[in-house]
């Protein structure tokens, strides 16, 4: 019985060390509570693979429809993204009989998912023109398809992502924000399988059965992630109580001093990781002649460097690092990680491209884990809401715009050295894509620019007071302050 307890014990002791992110867990929040509530995330990675992966292949490949619709239909989700800091404010203020903030947005988040994905497959077999019917219904009707889902997504991550915010303590925070990111990557992995293996097979009943059983997977993950999360507070239902307005609150939010420093930073940082998201299997296919197979490969090396970049995020800040700082090593790193994939194209080097891509999917984690940790941790109780939803409509915007704005830099770039314009030695076909890694790069140096005075902001938060004693001038932190004579 002792043997037995001890090697419990052992077991106990040593697990947070060996397994990811199990050191996340609290007393306020356990980590069964914590991996539930982490769920939502990964319905929201579903979303994100079906949307931007799965049926932006089918709607061009099997059904046929036009680029420009496809296109314009991936797109309709982000007209929603800006609207997020609203979401969040709403929730922050949000007067409820039951006595919840968080819960019915999230709730109806939901239900706007499984709405939007539940009628998507018939509205893209009417786009397809298989129907006797006006193809304008299709059109209509695929459009409101994809707000619903979007408008679904961002309203449950912004929501969650509060509701996070307020379970955990603070001292958590990081360890809890890194946990709901891998969340985000394995959903997004996971179905990116579970999608491929289901679709190998294509017919019009295959894709309306994996689409609604994705809404179905969707309502049911998100009820179980929201089970008993959020504590009713009563005075949340006097729906008399005064309420300051979302143009009040977001003055008082902006008027920090670092609080516009630091959305330009998220946004351009997300701008800097964002615009190779649909270039790299193409450069790996078209300038190194990899195979579909190594490409598909090369994007799952993206996501386990992520995943990996949250782990050293997550240990980083628990150590008591500066989110900034964190932030700004991953937006360094990502040049040379950028480099590299630049370079791979003259070398012929596959290896150092798939070490580009494992790398810079590294530093995203490190960028992402940090900016977000930073907005969670400026936030108040009551503001909560509203400071992750300006970091969720900076990131959506910014990474829905970098996204977009890639694709025509590299047709553009690539007929421009092909006219010989640039001359006969640029005259090649990796030109386009150089052209957005090295527009990537200069990303990243902005961000470096403006992460600099936030950096030097929060090391002179943590205040060293200066005082002279005994002819010397002695600098003094806060525990030291404590230990001092009067």
């Amino acid at each position: 019985m002792k043997a037995t307890r001890a090697l419990t014990d052992a077991l106990l002791r040593i697990g947070p060390s060996i397994l990811p992110f199990a050191d996340a867990a609290t007393v306020e929040l356990p980590l069964g509570r914590l991996l539930r509530l982490a769920l939502f995330q990964a319905t929201v990675g579903m979303a994100a693979v079906l949307l931007i992966g799965t049926l932006n292949r089918v709607m061009i490949v099997e059904l046929e429809v036009p680029a420009w619709i496809v296109a314009v239909m991936l797109s309709l989700p982000l007209v929603f993204a800006p609207l997020r800091a609203l979401v969040g404010f709403r929730s922050d203020t949000h007067r409820s009989v039951l006595g919840w903030r968080r819960v019915p947005y999230i709730w109806f988040g939901t239900l706007l998912q499984f709405g939007g994905l539940a009628i998507m497959p018939f509205a893209l077999l009417i786009l397809s023109g298989d129907t006797t019917g006006p193809h304008w219904v299709g059109h209509v009707a695929a459009a409101f398809a994809f707000l619903l889902v979007g408008a679904g997504l961002h309203t449950t991550q912004t929501v969650g992502l509060a509701l996070a915010t307020d379970l955990a303590p603070a001292h958590a925070r990081p360890k809890v924000v890194a946990l709901l990111c891998a969340a985000l990557l394995a959903g997004m992995v996971v179905s990116a399988l579970v999608f491929g293996l289901l679709l190998a097979n294509f017919s019009p009943v295959r894709l309306i059965q994996v689409i609604q059983g994705a809404a179905l997977v969707t309502i049911v993950l998100n009820g179980i992630a929201l089970w008993k999360q959020e504590p009713r507070d009563t005075s949340r239902s006097d729906k008399s109580a005064p309420r300051a307005t979302f143009a009040e609150s977001w003055r008082a939010y902006a008027g920090d001093g670092t609080a516009r420093r630091r959305l330009v930073a998220i946004g351009l940082g997300t701008a800097g990781f964002s615009m190779q998201d649909i270039l790299l299997e193409p450069y790996g296919g078209q300038i190194l002649k990899l195979s579909v197979g190594q490409t598909t490969a090369l994007t799952a090396m993206l996501a386990a460097g992520g995943g990996l970049g949250l782990m050293i995020a997550a240990r980083w800040l628990n150590r008591g690092g500066d989110a900034f700082r964190v932030a700004a090593a991953g937006s360094v790193i990502g040049i040379a990680a950028f480099s590299a994939v630049i370079f791979a194209a003259p070398l012929d080097s596959a290896r150092l491209f798939a070490a580009g891509v494992t790398l810079i999917g590294l530093v995203g984690g490190l960028f992402f884990g940090g900016t977000l940790t930073a907005s969670m941790a400026k936030a108040g109780p009551e503001d909560t809401g509203l400071a992750l939803g300006a970091w969720g409509a900076v990131q959506a915007s910014a990474a829905g715009l970098a996204i977009a704005a890639s694709g025509i830099l590299r047709d553009v770039g690539a007929a421009v050295a092909q006219s010989g314009v640039l001359g006969e030695g640029m005259n090649e076909p990796a030109i386009g894509y150089l052209i957005v890694y090295h527009i990537e790069i200069a990303f990243l140096f902005a961000t470096l620019i403006a992460i600099g005075p936030l950096v030097r902001a929060e090391a002179s938060a943590n205040t060293r007071v200066v005082r002279p004693d005994e002819g010397r001038t002695r600098l003094l932190t806060p525990k030291t302050l404590v230990n001092q004579p009067s």
